[in-house]
């Protein structure tokens, strides 16, 4: 099977436009490295991609993505930990200043997690992953008698980004770089029907809509 012809076409797209208004940054970057001041940790949902929503040129941005943004806790067990991996060299060798999670509505691993459904395949790497929400599901409680699906799935959707961010702060090296103030975290919803942004106010502890120029 050839190689997807839309993404040829969008290469030739990108190459002929964006590519040649940013042919000097590139340069730049390639021979000075990257040195961006934003991590964001997305849900790789093909619908909310990081560098679209926050407009970012290359180099702006150090985006991890993965099923329902889930930032794992500090689990040094010998085995492989991408996201942490991804963290560690963010924080030691770009010396990032922010580290945003990015959730969004409709996410299918929450929705999936909250209907407690089969594993896709007896390795179920999903079913595993998706167990790192429970603290989030905890918090957030069974669902209310007059409340409808959505509006649980969004409160889950909040929970889970700010379960997130706590897990952060079980990094040695990253919690004391953010006590230091040298780091600070965000929380971020993207509303993906009509592309509305909340950000976390971490003292209300409430998403507030970003208000549009």
């Amino acid at each position: 099977m050839s190689f997807p012809q839309r993404l040829i076409d969008g290469y030739n797209t990108f190459a002929a436009g964006s590519l040649q208004r940013e042919q000097a940054r590139y340069h730049e970057l390639a021979e000075l490295g990257q040195s961006p001041e934003v991590m964001v940790v997305g849900c790789c949902d093909s619908r909310v991609s990081p560098e679209v929503i926050f407009d970012a040129r290359p180099g702006e941005l150090f985006v991890v993505r993965n099923v329902a943004n889930i930032i794992p806790p500090y689990s040094p067990d010998g085995q492989a930990h991408g996201v942490s991996a991804a963290l560690e060299f963010a924080v030691g060798a770009l010396h990032i200043q922010h580290i945003v999670v990015l959730g969004h509505a409709h996410c299918g691993g929450v929705k999936a997690f909250t209907q407690d459904s089969e594993p896709l395949s007896a390795g179920d790497f999903i079913g595993k992953w998706m167990q790192l929400m429970a603290p989030a599901a905890e918090k957030v409680g069974p669902r209310n008698g007059g409340e409808d699906q959505v509006d649980y799935l969004r409160r889950m959707e909040y929970a889970n980004i700010a379960n997130s961010l706590d897990n952060l702060m079980t990094f040695p090296q990253l919690a004391r770089l953010i006590e230091k103030g040298k780091v600070t975290t965000h929380g971020a919803y993207f509303g993906v029907a009509d592309g509305d942004l909340s950000v976390l106010d971490k003292t209300s502890g409430k998403f507030s809509p970003v208000k549009r120029n």
